[in-house]
């Protein structure tokens, strides 16, 4: 590979590690902040089709869109993040769409390693229905599934 491969394939992983967090930020921040009218829909028991919730995915795919038109005719680098965005993107939704909330049926169940723990992380962050009181906010990262049984135990203790 080529240094300039390098390059592009380095600004490629940062990007969708920096999704990772700006991802988690958002969540915890907005989604569980102001942006709480849209994001209730997906902590509602009763989750069917469509959520309210689903605007956001149209609000990051307009900013990987963006940054696609930004780079046409510009520095590559831009590009690569682009696609470092879009990557993110997919993977979210392979692994939060459809092997967590399973909103495209798949014929898999997983158990144990990285993506069990994901899953049984995003689960526990559902436990709680309301703004405020959530634990694990990112979705490529979930902390230990220890570590967040015992956070919302302390939060329940809270009274929240």
């Amino acid at each position: 590979m080529s240094g300039a491969g390098l390059m592009h394939a380095g600004v490629l992983v940062l990007s969708v590690l920096a999704m990772e967090a700006l991802a988690g930020l958002v969540h915890r921040y907005v989604m569980h902040g102001f942006g709480w009218a849209w994001h209730r829909s997906h902590h509602a028991a009763d989750r069917h089709g469509l959520e309210l919730n689903d605007a956001y995915a149209l609000v990051f795919a307009a900013a990987a869109l963006a940054l696609f038109v930004m780079a046409s005719g510009r520095a590559a680098w831009i590009y690569w993040v682009a696609v470092g965005v879009t990557v993110y993107g997919v993977l979210y939704g392979l692994l939060h769409e459809i092997l967590v909330h399973r909103r495209v049926a798949v014929p898999m169940r997983v158990r144990g390693g990285y993506v069990g723990r994901l899953i049984a992380a995003h689960h526990l962050h559902h436990t709680v229905r309301e703004r405020d009181g959530g634990v694990s906010f990112g979705f490529l990262y979930a902390p230990p599934l220890r570590t967040l049984r015992a956070r919302l135990r302390a939060g329940t203790r809270a009274g929240r």
